[in-house]
């Protein structure tokens, strides 16, 4: 994921190594040293096993347990990273075996899916007790791990880097008052379920009614492709809503600075998942464009109401479009959230000092000073 390689690389006072079992897109994601540990010929049973015959979260075997404590020896590795809860569960073998501190990070997913199952809650509180520190992304997301039964003073919010230098703030001209107005919207991000995309799609459907030039912009893959384009014809906006499909980072750019509004109206899937706070929503902030989003997760934490974006109820495409019509009609408001967004994400989420701060955790785990 480019938010964890992002903050790898950035990585100075400390040499991280990665460990992964397999390794894809090298050319996009150049980096070294990687271990690569595959996944054992009988990874399929073991899982089939704990998850279906035990209703359990499957982990390593001992083959898998070796070959990583032989790399963390080889490395001579001072502290272990473990980047999803759901992963550390998979690695608590590996956590209690490893006598060195070993950090898990939680960023949205990770701390509610499956928690309704009683030997998941079991097996991550298991793992919570034996990390020696939890870092999550945003408080919404600190008060679920301490609802999971973490010891409260483990836990430190490490918010997502955004490097300010690939989306600078950059001033925004409106369409003039009108139905003719060319107002150009996007929402970047996985197709799934917890990004709210089928509110965007009927807000913006009302919207466009009002201003039939509008346009909307949807950069990103996922499963909910089909579905979301046979919503856009089912609503009539087909010849309006364009699907962009996986962009690279200098493409997403262009798209923030080609708009006028981001669209990214969250909320928690049926599984549970919720977001920690959205690193495209991010993006855009930094790069000036407004944004409309919605009281959910984190997002809250990076956006103060009618200051620096726009918030609305979860699952409320009314409330959304009555926000955007009074926005349309007050260009100095849209220049000011955006304005104020930037600033917003400048002070909270810089790449830079986010960077410093994780590397200052790490020195103090393995009882070194900078």
């Amino acid at each position: 994921m480019l938010h964890i390689y992002r903050q790898i690389t950035a990585l100075e006072r400390c040499q991280a190594v990665v460990i992964a079992q397999k390794r894809e897109e090298a050319f996009r994601y150049p980096f070294e040293p990687i271990h690569l540990i595959a996944k054992p010929s009988i990874h399929f049973l073991r899982r089939f096993w704990f998850r279906q015959l035990r209703d359990a979260p499957w982990q390593i075997s001992g083959t898998e347990l070796r070959a990583l404590l032989r790399i963390l020896t080889k490395t001579d590795a001072r502290l272990l990273h473990i980047y999803f809860g759901h992963i550390a569960v998979h690695l608590l073998p590996l956590i209690r075996a490893w006598s060195k501190p070993s950090i898990v990070s939680f960023h949205g997913a990770d701390v509610m899916v499956d928690m309704n199952k009683a030997a998941y809650r079991s097996a991550t509180r298991e793992m919570l007790d034996a990390v020696k520190l939890v870092l999550v992304r945003s408080e919404s997301l600190r008060r679920a791990v301490i609802d999971l039964g973490c010891d409260e003073s483990k836990i430190e919010v490490q918010r997502t880097g955004i490097p300010l230098d690939e989306f600078p703030h950059r001033g925004r001209s409106f369409p003039p008052r009108g139905r003719g107005g060319e107002w150009r919207f996007v929402q970047a991000g996985r197709l799934i379920e917890k990004k709210g995309l089928p509110i965007t799609f009927h807000a913006f459907a009302r919207f466009s009614e009002e201003y039939p030039n509008a346009r909307l912009t949807i950069a990103g893959e996922g499963p909910l492709l089909s579905t979301l384009q046979e919503l856009a014809r089912e609503l009539k906006i087909d010849n309006r809503v364009s699907f962009t499909g996986f962009i690279s980072q200098e493409q997403l750019r262009d798209l923030f600075y080609a708009s006028h509004i981001f669209m990214h109206p969250s909320e928690t899937g049926s599984d549970g998942n919720q977001e920690g706070i959205p690193n495209s929503m991010l993006e855009a902030m930094a790069s000036g464009l407004p944004v409309f989003a919605t009281q959910h997760g984190g997002i809250p934490e990076a956006i103060e109401n009618g200051v620096s974006g726009v918030l609305v109820p979860e699952r409320d495409d009314k409330a959304l479009v009555r926000a955007l019509f009074e926005a349309a009609q007050d260009r100095h408001f849209l220049s000011g959230i955006g304005r104020a967004g930037a600033e917003a994400v400048a002070e909270k989420f810089d790449q830079s000092t986010q960077v410093r701060r994780l590397e200052d955790i790490y020195l103090r785990l393995i009882g070194r000073s900078d």
